[in-house]
This record gives C-alpha cells, structure tokens and sequence, in this order.
C-alpha cells in the first residue's frame, strides 16, 4: 500500500465526493461531500498510509439502506483498518436493531482470538521445544489430530454453543482426543467466553452434513484446524507487565510462556455466509434497483433469522479454537507432565454482528472492547502481541483493532519479495508451516507497526494495556 501525501489523498478523494480532515494525530473524520449526514470516524495515526479504496468501502458500507427500512446510526474503523473484499477491515458500523448486512462479516465468521497460560517458564519451555513442536505439528499441520464428535453433539453446538457441546461429547464414552480431556476444566474455561457464545443459534441453519443421525461418530476435517490467511498459533513469552494488579489476576509473569490461538469458523462459516449473502441478494424487492454498491442488507424477520444463522456459525468456531488449544494442552502435559493445567484467560471474537443496546454492532477485523472486558491484539509473527483491558468508548462504539493490519496486500508482498526479500523482516522468525509462500505472505514487513497501532488505540482512550507478550515460534497452515 503505497505512502501517498494527506493532502493528494484528500484532493482525490474530494473529487469522488468524499471529504477527509485530520482532527488530531490519530483520527480523522470523513464525510460525504453531496449527502449530508453521511460520516464516519478513522482511528489512524499519522504516518499510516490511507488507501483511497478503503475510505470508499467504508463509505459505502455507512450508506448500506433497505428499502423496507432500517437505518445505519453511525460508523467507524480502526487503526488496523485496510481494503477488503467488498467491506473494509477493520470498520465498524451500527443499524438498527432490524437490519443486518451479512457482507459486513462475510464467510469468516467469528474468526477471533485465544489466549492460554502454559504454566512454564521460557528456559523450561525451550528445553523441550524441538520434541514439543514435532507433537504440535503433526496435530495442526499434517492430519494426526483424532476429534470425533457425534450428530447429536454438533446439533447442541449449533443450537446451544460450547457448553451443550461439551456435554453431549461427554455423555458418550470419549475416545480419541475426548479420552484425554479434563472436561470439569473445560466447563469451567466456558466462563473465559466472550458474552456473544451464550446467544441462541439454530441447528437448521447448520450444515446438514455435519448432523446426519445416520452416522454414529463424525470425524469433521475443520475442527481443530487453522485454516489459511493469517490465521495461527503462537507461543509467545510475557515480556512486559503493565497493569500489574490485572496481570496477578490472570496468573502472568515475565518469562512465563503462553499461547494465542487465531482461527475462526472454517467451512460453516463459508457454509453459513455464503448462504446468507447469496439470500440477501435474492431477497431484494424485485424490480428495485440493486445498490451501486452491491452491498445487501436485510431487514425485518429476515434480519433475526440471520442472527441466528451466523450465532450457529459462531459456535463452531468457538468449539474450533477450544479444540486446538485442547490439543496443544494434551501435547504440552505429554511432553512436561501430567500437572501443567494451560488455562484459558481469555477468547474474543472478531466477524461479527452483535445485538447491543445501540444497535446492531457489525465488526469486521475488529473486536468488543467493553469497560473491563480483556481483549487481545496481535501483531506479525515478528512483533509484539498485547493483552488488553476494554474501556467501552462510546466514540469508537465499543472497538478495537484486531491486529496490527496489513500494510501490504498479499499480492504486492510475493511481487515484491521477488526483487528484495531484505524488506520482508524474517530475520529471527520462525515460523512452522507446509506452505513456504504463507512466510512471505504473512510476513512482518507486510504488516503496519504494531506498536504504534497500540498507543494510539490508548491515547483515544479505547483500551489499556495488561501486558506485552514476545513470539517464540508460529504455526501457520
């Protein structure tokens, strides 16, 4: 994404109708020039580049209308904000309680992230690296993972969420990965949630695949799995502690190893999302005009039932990201023994739409931050990841980034890594994956600067920082 100068950019963008206007050195307010009342708010320090696409997604996504009604209320993005396929990463807008835009959150739908405690300290940790990687690996990345569930279980999971899963799961004899699992633990990580895995879904709108009654024991490929993108798992040490008193809450020390977990609802959530988009667009009232956008929203009873759709989706991936840090529990006691108890501290969705009291909150790549509630923003896999207290600012509805964001489209980031691969920043990384273009795509050159991506989120007063954590290795599919 190419630096170009504010006042070119404004210039440009004037002339498509949009106007932009620093208000201090971490946001900016952009309006449209020829419908009034048409805005939105952009947390992005000053040396960020601004993409003129992405400014004209954003706008278009804040116009989103039904012609039955509904309203969009306002909008905004964050610092990791770049150009997406239809809707901008990291944006943020909010409807009324009776429209949704299923395009806001597309086919990942509660990708999120997860945070662990491994109860070991960085020497002890290395000691045992290569024989504990060669475990891991094998789970993530080539096929020995064992997951089997039943239909009646992925109904509940569907249905109900995490919690029902895990009874149902436990209700029959446990086998494979099950056999090994403290599910007294896993009842009580439940309380480690984010409050959107406790809202209704609906098994219908699952896939029919995954709860065919004919079938007495399932073995689901997506669970358990990464999946592609930026997607990961990461072992990270604790190199900072800045909110002392949280950080003796959560258990954290300096040197003491963790794991975060970034995946989201895999084929259900193509499943669900393209199913969903496709029914908006068909649902349009015939002989309307389709949006010049081509951005669909839905309205009414249609709008609930979505809801509903993507809450089911949502589940998945919760159970997706508890099952991989299951496995890497079971793989971590197997190799430093039976005690280590890796509890959750925290998991928090990003791709999602939630019912809040002032709308209807759509985030796409940006994650809840409400008053007290921990939430996590990672940067590359060469940077500085943090965990983070909410601070529920109204301004930036309650938001904040969910990473450090790109600053290089993974097509700019392979042509450019053929002339120099010096600017790529891999010096030091490792990063454990069977597909070596994954390194160049998601490498650290390719991504904004997460610190700065921070302290301005901190100066705006949307978030504090817990704690500052150091990449040890990553995995990627």
């Amino acid at each position: 994404m190419t630096q170009v100068p504010f006042k070119r950019i404004q210039h440009k963008l004037a002339r498509s109708g949009v106007a932009i206007e620093r208000l201090n050195s971490n946001s900016l307010s952009i309006s449209s020039i020829n419908d009034a009342g048409l805005k939105a708010d952009l947390l992005l320090p000053e040396g960020f580049a601004i993409e003129e696409k992405a400014i004209t997604q954003l706008m278009d996504f804040a116009r989103v209308a039904h012609p039955h009604g509904g309203e969009v209320k306002c909008a905004c993005a964050t610092p990791d904000f770049h150009t997406g396929s239809s809707i901008p990463v990291g944006s943020v807008i909010v409807t009324s309680h009776d429209l949704v835009v299923p395009q806001a959150i597309g086919t990942d739908i509660n990708c999120g992230m997860r945070l662990h405690k491994l109860g070991l300290d960085y020497e002890q940790f290395m000691a045992q690296k290569a024989k504990w990687t060669a475990l891991v690996r094998g789970d993530l990345l080539e096929g020995t993972r064992n997951i089997p569930t039943s239909p009646q279980a992925m109904s509940a999971l569907f249905e109900a969420g995490l919690g029902d899963f895990w009874a149902q799961v436990r209700q029959q004899a446990p086998v494979g990965l099950f056999a090994g699992a403290d599910f007294a633990q896993l009842q009580r990580e439940l309380a480690g949630l984010h409050e959107s895995s406790f809202a209704r879904g609906r098994a219908a709108y699952g896939p029919e695949a995954l709860q065919d009654r004919s079938r007495q024991v399932l073995r689901d490929p997506g669970l358990g799995s990464l999946g592609g993108g930026n997607h990961f798992v990461e072992i990270q040490v604790v190199t900072e502690l800045v909110d002392r008193q949280a950080c003796f809450t959560h258990g954290l020390a300096v040197g003491q190893v963790v794991m975060m977990i970034h995946t989201g609802s895999r084929d259900v959530g193509f499943y669900v999302g393209r199913r969903w988009m496709d029914k908006a667009k068909a649902l349009w009232p015939a002989g309307l005009k389709h949006p010049q956008s081509k951005i669909f929203a839905l309205f009414g009873e249609m709008a609930d039932e979505y809801l509903l759709a993507m809450h089911s989706a949502a589940h998945y991936a919760d159970a997706n990201r508890a099952l991989i840090a299951e496995m890497v529990r079971q793989r971590t006691r197997q190799v430093f023994g039976a005690g280590i108890e890796a509890p959750l501290i925290v998991d928090v969705p990003h791709n999602i739409v939630l019912r809040e009291e002032v709308g209807n909150v759509h985030r796409k790549g940006a994650t809840p931050a409400y008053a007290g509630q921990p939430l996590l923003i990672p940067g590359s896999m060469g940077h500085d990841s943090y965990l983070l207290t909410g601070l529920g600012n109204e301004r930036w509805m309650r938001s904040a980034s969910h990473g450090a964001g790109r600053s290089m489209s993974r097509g700019d980031v392979i042509v450019r890594a053929k002339r120099d691969k010096a600017f790529l920043g891999l010096q030091g990384v490792e990063c454990i994956t069977t597909k070596e273009e994954r390194m160049i795509e998601e490498a650290p050159g390719a991504y904004k600067e997460i610190g700065q991506v921070i302290r301005s989120q901190v100066e705006e007063q949307t978030v504090s920082v817990i704690a500052r954590f150091s990449p040890v290795l990553t995995f990627k599919a």
